[in-house]
């Protein structure tokens, strides 16, 4: 972990750096010039600049030990810094978009020059290589406001190469796009913070984890011997690849208590030096191998709700054949429009076919949706 906020804090400073450098050398030349475009591309390299001062901010506090008040640390706070660079983007495309309309209702008309060219074709090929280095390294660390500003650095590129352009028009035929453009580039520029603002709110309303590490989790549980599956497994996110975790898991009616509490820790130690994952609580339903009418009707059952479409797995079965109860758990796809009501004509079903029970089944979720 600290190995990742290191390579962040790096490459956040890199980029710092970067940009006010080229904040500078932007700035000075649509000063010099009168140019719009320039000085609101400029205005843009330094938001990039703050967003990068923010995301060491994000990750120094993310990386604080966990305490009293936050018992699972403060991995959270890097979604804060994403937010917080989202909202930086958007005003600097909101203000970008008011001088834009200023400058299209009262407009002027620039002064370029081949150095000012040369220096501008610089700074876009600094911001490329820029943007590539930030999602090269926000993909190595999976650290969401690298990916952020990375992606934000590409689109300066486009607009950096977009202003040398609309330059060289003016050069050659004296037609002035300055203003023209700098609306468009804030509209860019605004684009690029709703969509970062939008997957920012998402993780931290609660995104379940990648179909991929659910699979693996579960396959790796199912293999540990006397598991018959492993069920409703929900994560908990407080950061970036910091996960706890809860599952149920099916194990043989022939364990003993001491058999089954060896292979629940047997699990969560397995599962947190594998993934990194720590398993908080490890639910048990017993398998029945013994009773070969309740083997039949546990198949039986299992048959009839998932010949709908929307109705994934049943599990969890239990029956008590002296008192008629039969019990389990019915997972429902969120594809379903309306998830009652399949669960209710599943149990009507079963009802038909087990008219002497009474049928308590729960309406599961797949948190993951495999």
């Amino acid at each position: 972990m600290k190995d990742r906020y290191s390579e962040i804090l790096k490459t956040s400073i890199i980029g710092i750096i970067a940009n006010v450098l080229l904040v500078a050398a932007k700035a000075a030349i649509g000063w010099i010039a009168n140019s719009i475009s320039i000085m609101l591309d400029a205005v843009n390299n330094l938001a990039d600049a703050i967003s990068s001062v923010v995301t060491i901010i994000g990750i120094k506090l993310a990386g604080k030990a966990p305490d009293k008040k936050h018992p699972f640390g403060y991995g959270r706070t890097e979604y804060i810094s994403t937010l917080a660079i989202s909202v930086i983007i958007l005003y600097a495309g909101i203000t970008a978009g008011i001088e834009s309309v200023k400058g299209i209702i009262e407009p002027t008309k620039p002064e370029y020059n081949g150095v000012m060219l040369i220096i501008l074709g610089i700074a876009a090929v600094v911001k490329v290589a820029l943007g590539l280095f930030y999602r090269k390294k926000g993909k190595d660390t999976n650290s969401d406001s690298l990916k952020a500003t990375g992606a934000d650095s590409l689109f300066d590129s486009v607009i950096s190469a977009a202003t040398i352009v609309a330059a060289v028009i003016f050069l050659c035929f004296n037609v002035s796009l300055e203003a023209y453009l700098g609306a468009i580039i804030s509209l860019i520029i605004i684009r690029s913070g709703v969509e970062i603002l939008r997957e920012t709110l998402s993780k931290i309303l609660g995104e379940g984890a990648s179909v991929e590490l659910v699979k693996k989790i579960k396959q790796s549980i199912a293999a540990h011997d006397g598991v018959q599956g492993a069920y409703d497994l929900i994560f908990h996110n407080y950061g970036e690849n910091v996960y706890v975790a809860s599952v149920h898991i099916e194990v043989v009616d022939s364990m003993n208590a001491n058999e089954i509490d060896v292979l629940i820790r047997h699990i969560t130690d397995d599962i947190y030096k594998e993934f990194g994952v720590l398993l908080t609580a490890i639910g048990i339903y017993s398998h029945n191998t013994m009773d070969e009418d309740i083997i039949k009707m546990r198949e039986n059952v299992s048959r009839i709700a998932v010949a709908y479409d929307n109705v994934h797995q049943v599990h969890g079965f239990y029956v008590n054949i002296n008192d008629k109860i039969m019990r389990f758990d019915m997972v429902i796809s969120f594809d379903e429009k309306d998830r009652i009501s399949l669960y209710n004509k599943v149990i009507d079903d079963l009802k038909k076919e087990y008219p002497e029970y009474e049928i308590s089944a729960g309406m599961d979720s797949d948190f993951n949706e495999i």
